[in-house]
C-alpha cells in the first residue's frame, strides 16, 4: 500500500513539471480596438466575461499552475481563441469576421457565453440582460469589411 502511495505522489509531482504555455502576449496590434471604437463599458465587460478565453490576455487563476488543471484551463483557453480571438481581429478576413459577428449574436441571445463552468468559478463574469444588451448593440456595430 505504501508503494502505491509513493508512485502515486511521485507521478503528481512529476507532472508538476509538464506545464502549457500561458496566453500572456500583451501585443494588441491586431485588436479589435485598433480598427473600430470599443466603448468603455464594452471593455470592462470584454474583460470581465470574455477576454480570459477570448484574447492573448488570460488572467490566470491560482489553481492554473496546477497540472492537471493547467492541462484543463489551456486547452479550454485554446478553444476560445480558435473560435474568436479579441486581439487578433485585424488577422480574420472578410468572411471569418461575418462568421464571427453572426455567432457572436448567436450565442449572447442563446445566453452560450461566457460558459456556465466558467461563471461558476468566476461569478464576476455573469451577466445581466442590460449588459447582454449592450453587447448585442456594440456586436450590431462591427463591420466585418
Amino acid at each position: 500500500m505504501r508503494k502505491k502511495i509513493l508512485i502515486v505522489l511521485v507521478i503528481i509531482v512529476v507532472i508538476q513539471f509538464i506545464s502549457p504555455e500561458k496566453n500572456l502576449s500583451a501585443d494588441e496590434r491586431f485588436a479589435i480596438s485598433t480598427v473600430m471604437e470599443v466603448p468603455t463599458q464594452v471593455q470592462e465587460l470584454l474583460k470581465v466575461s470574455c477576454n480570459d478565453c477570448h484574447s492573448n490576455s488570460t488572467i490566470y487563476p491560482w489553481y492554473s499552475d496546477i497540472a492537471p488543471v493547467s492541462w484543463f484551463l489551456a486547452r479550454h483557453v485554446n478553444q476560445g481563441k480558435e473560435h474568436l480571438n479579441f486581439s487578433e481581429w485585424v488577422q480574420y478576413n472578410t468572411h471569418q469576421r461575418d462568421h464571427i459577428k453572426n455567432d457572436l449574436e448567436e450565442v449572447l441571445k442563446d445566453h452560450e457565453m461566457p460558459l456556465k463552468s466558467y461563471v461558476w468559478l468566476h461569478p464576476e463574469a455573469a451577466m445581466t440582460p442590460e449588459q447582454v444588451d449592450l453587447l448585442l448593440e456594440w456586436v450590431a456595430t462591427i463591420e466585418t469589411e
